[in-house]
C-alpha cells in the first residue's frame, strides 16, 4: 500500500498491510532530533520565530515562512508517517518593539499592551507582562460575541488561503495531506466562558454557532482544494472530566458539533476532533450521536484506552497511543512498552493510526525519543 491507501484503509476501517502511523505534534527540540538540524516546527517557540522574523522585515519572515514549511514536510519523510501535517503554531502579528532577543512588546506601549517572552527549556512564548484590564462582565463577553457574528457576516470564504496544503498535496502524491478548520470550543482559562456556561448559556450557544458555521463554510472549499481529512476539536476537559456538564455538551455543543460533521459528509469529508483529558462523560454524544470519524490527542492517563475506545466506538478511527507524559517523564523501557501495546492494539483492531497523542514536548530525553521512533519501525 503507498502512505494514502494505507491511511484511507483506516478512517474506512479496512485492512491495512501495516500500522500506520501519524504523530500529533512536535516541538522543536524534538524535531531537531529527527532532522540533524535546528527544526522551524513546534509551538510558541515558532510563534516567537515569526515574531522575530516580522521585527526583521519581509524578507526574513518569508525565510521564516519557507523553513517552516520545509521542515514540517521533511518530518513526514524522515519518520514515514501516513498523513502530511502542513504547519505547525504561528502568530502573525508584528511587534511594536523588539525589547531583547527573546522578548517582544505587541500594541501601544502607552496604552494597551502585552510582553511576550520565550523560554528556550520549555519553547513556551508566554505574556509576562500587560497593560492593567478590568475583569470582563457578560456585557463586555456579549459585545465580543457580537463582533464574532459581525465578522462571519463579513466573510466570504473560497478556494483560496491552502497554498501550502497545495505544496504539500503536490509534494506528497502518494500521501493523504490533513485539513483543518473545525474548531468548537471556548476560551477555558478565560473563567468569564465558564462563568457564562452557567449563567448566559444563550451567550456560548451564539459563540458556537458562530464558530459552527465558519468551519460549516471551509468544507466545501478545502474538499475543491482535495483535502478529505478535516481535523479540529478543542479542549473542553482534564484528567477528572470535562470542565462543563454532560447535560450542557448535550443540549449546546453537541448540535453544533453534528451540523459540522454532517456537511463534512455531504462533501465526502471525514471529520477528526482532538483533546487530550476525560472525555467518556460525553463520549456517546461526542463520538457515536455526532458521526464524528477520527479523533486524536488520546490521553491513556486519562483513561481514554485504545481498546476500550475502539470496542464502544466501531466507527471511529484513533491516533496516538503513546503518551506525551511517558515519553517526557518515564524510561526508554517504559516507552518502548507503551508502543508496542498501541501498535498490537492497532494490529487486533484495526483502524489505529499510532504516534505520540499530542506533542513530543521539548524536554523529552532524546532516548525516549528514539526508542518511540526504532519501537515503531521495527513493528508496525
Amino acid at each position: 500500500m503507498t502512505s494514502k491507501e494505507r491511511a484511507m484503509a483506516a478512517f474506512d476501517h479496512r485492512p491495512t498491510d501495516r500500522v500506520p502511523v501519524f504523530h500529533a505534534g512536535f516541538s522543536s527540540r524534538a524535531a531537531s532530533l529527527a532532522l540533524g538540524r535546528e527544526a522551524y516546527v513546534g509551538g510558541g517557540i515558532q510563534q516567537w520565530r515569526e515574531a522575530r522574523a516580522l521585527w526583521d522585515g519581509p524578507d526574513a519572515h518569508a525565510e521564516y515562512v519557507e523553513r517552516s514549511r520545509r521542515d514540517a514536510f521533511d518530518l513526514t519523510r524522515v519518520l514515514d508517517q501516513d498523513l502530511v501535517r502542513t504547519a505547525y503554531w504561528r502568530m502573525a502579528q508584528r511587534p511594536a518593539r523588539k525589547i531583547d532577543e527573546r522578548t517582544y512588546l505587541y500594541g501601544d506601549p502607552d496604552g494597551d499592551y502585552r510582553v511576550m517572552q520565550v523560554d528556550p527549556e520549555t519553547e513556551l512564548y508566554q505574556v509576562i507582562d500587560e497593560s492593567p484590564r478590568p475583569e470582563p462582565t457578560m456585557e463586555d463577553l456579549g459585545r465580543e460575541v457580537e463582533r464574532e457574528e459581525e465578522a462571519l457576516a463579513r466573510s466570504r470564504p473560497g478556494s483560496g488561503g491552502y497554498e501550502t496544503e497545495r505544496e504539500a498535496m503536490a509534494a506528497f502524491p502518494d500521501r493523504e495531506v490533513r485539513g483543518g478548520g473545525l474548531g468548537l470550543n471556548i476560551d477555558y482559562k478565560r473563567p468569564i466562558w465558564l462563568e457564562a456556561i452557567a449563567l448566559r448559556p444563550d451567550l456560548v450557544a451564539r459563540h458556537f454557532d458562530a464558530q459552527a458555521e465558519r468551519a460549516v463554510r471551509s468544507v466545501q472549499p478545502q474538499k475543491a482544494v482535495g483535502l478529505r481529512l478535516l481535523a479540529g476539536g478543542g479542549d473542553f476537559a482534564s484528567n477528572k472530566g470535562p470542565f462543563y456538564s454532560p447535560r450542557f455538551f448535550h443540549e449546546v455543543t453537541l448540535p453544533r458539533w453534528k451540523k459540522i460533521v454532517d456537511e463534512c459528509h455531504r462533501h465526502g469529508c471525514y471529520a477528526l476532533f482532538a483533546s487530550d483529558g476525560d472525555l467518556w462523560p460525553v463520549a456517546d454524544d461526542l463520538f457515536g450521536a455526532t458521526g464524528m470519524d477520527g479523533f486524536f490527542e488520546i490521553d491513556g492517563r486519562a483513561g481514554m484506552d485504545l481498546r476500550r475506545l475502539r470496542e464502544r466506538f466501531p466507527d471511529l478511527t484513533l491516533m496516538g497511543g503513546v503518551s506525551s507524559h511517558t515519553l517526557h517523564t518515564g524510561t526508554p523501557e517504559q516507552v518502548i512498552a507503551e508502543t508496542l501495546d498501541a501498535i498490537q492494539a492497532a494490529k487486533e483492531f484495526g483502524s489505529i493510526l499510532v504516534g505520540c497523542s499530542n506533542q513530543v514536548v521539548s524536554q523529552t530525553p532524546p532516548e525516549n525519543f528514539w526508542a518511540m521512533v526504532k519501537t515503531i519501525d521495527e513493528n508496525r
